[in-house]
């Protein structure tokens, strides 16, 4: 296995798509490419459906997959702002590379058996594939999709994002083989000789104590603990320093413990949802997310500081795992609100994951949505930074290896 991630900010797009091939032919010396992911941002609008053609001149390559996005991320670098486009390569010796694109009328329903979902894939649960997910946020109903993948294949890993170039349906760009499409999503299923590990950084402060949810409807909270949301937060928010109470007015939130079994005292135990509205007269909150009786929360609040010490904490944890094989590559679906805006420079991310794991091959873009695992199920998030990284999984994987050819499977 080889992986190799470059990306450029050159204006012209020939040029740019040249210093790309460039670094990844160097890298993947020789090595055949069974994926390719692209990433162009917005700035290469009017030349979108000209990358695939433009990338198998320059890179030939097995299944290409990806999207447009309001930010881009390869070869160390995120780019922000001003003209960019990112490419990853991947030669998967003895993995099969399954892409396929969706549409949204041609999902089976939730209540369809699991089957349903494993015949758009060609791939039994028994293989323990995993997915990588990009889709358009107007168009397609990704949560959907995410809990039929989960119900078909529940020991699978999948990681993702929304692509994020466009604010209006039909907009966007999906990249589908040498198809660009304007709706739908593409999703790759890796399976073989192939693991990937999830680690998701939702970039929130616990505060307060956890609490239990004692009435609810919908995603409506009525009562924590016995008493009306309101009157807690506004007994929190008053127990807080003058800096937290000012943050609480704008960047306040609610954990949800998706794993009763956690301790509910760590910042991954909960599942961070949106705070969406308010009923004055009963005190109760709205929440971006359904709800269940007798679920334990707790408040949270976000900010660069927060943020800042969620990710060094999941990275951390991450680097220590014990596995019997190295990492060799990483895709990362970082939210737009993060990045610059948040804070304040570039490569905040992209540089705290290599002082953790090293110089991996790390590409991907700033979504608009982003796609990963918490608590065992897998979830549609906001202003997280969800990191998939792959290696072999099973035998020994130098990077020298002679080449064994992928089976290609995909359907694009």
């Amino acid at each position: 296995m080889r992986w190799s991630s470059a990306a450029s900010d050159l204006p012209d797009l020939e040029r740019a798509v040249e210093t790309i091939a460039a670094r990844i032919e160097k890298e993947m010396d020789g090595k055949e490419i069974d994926l390719l992911l692209v990433f162009p941002s917005s700035h290469f609008v009017s030349r979108y459906h000209e990358i695939p053609e433009l990338l198998g001149k320059r890179i030939p390559h097995g299944a290409l997959v990806g999207c447009a996005a309001g930010g881009v991320i390869g070869g160390g670098e995120e780019i922000e702002n001003r003209p960019g486009i990112s490419a990853t390569a991947a030669h998967l010796p003895d993995v099969r590379v399954n892409a396929v694109a969706l549409e949204a009328p041609g999902l089976p329903d939730l209540d369809a058996p699991p089957g349903a979902w494993r015949d758009l894939f060609s791939v039994a649960a028994e293989e323990r594939p995993h997915f990588v997910i990009v889709a358009d946020p107007f168009s397609f109903p990704t949560e959907i999709l995410l809990s039929g993948l989960d119900y078909a294949y529940p020991k699978s890993a999948k990681i993702g994002g929304l692509a994020s170039a466009a604010r209006q349906r039909g907009a966007n760009a999906l990249y589908a083989g040498e198809r660009v499409l304007t709706e739908g999503a593409v999703v790759i299923a890796l399976s073989g000789n192939v693991e990937m590990e999830t680690a998701v950084a939702q970039g929130c402060r616990p505060i307060g104590e956890p609490m239990r949810i004692t009435r609810c409807k919908g995603n409506w909270l009525l009562q924590l603990d016995g008493h009306p949301p309101i009157e807690v937060i506004q007994k929190l928010i008053a127990s807080l320093p003058d800096e937290d109470r000012d943050l609480a007015t704008h960047s306040l939130f609610l954990g949800i413990v998706m794993d009763e079994l956690t301790s509910g005292h760590r910042p991954g135990d909960y599942l961070i949802r949106n705070l969406i509205g308010m009923e004055p007269n009963s005190g109760a909150l709205a929440v971006g997310d359904r709800l269940r009786e007798g679920r334990t929360v707790r408040f949270h609040l976000r900010d660069r500081r927060s943020s800042a010490e969620d990710l060094e904490s999941v990275l951390r944890a991450f680097a220590e795992r014990k596995r019997p094989h190295p990492p060799e590559g990483a895709l990362l679906f970082s939210c737009l609100g993060r990045g610059e805006h948040l804070y304040g420079g570039p490569n905040h991310d992209s540089d705290l994951f290599r002082s953790r794991l090293g110089e991996i091959p790390l590409g991907g873009f700033f979504c608009n949505g982003e796609i990963g695992p918490v608590g065992g199920s897998t979830y549609l998030h906001g202003y997280t930074s969800a990191f998939g990284v792959f290696r072999p999984a099973r035998g020994d994987s130098p990077a020298d290896r002679e080449p064994t050819k992928a089976t290609r499977g995909e359907r694009l």
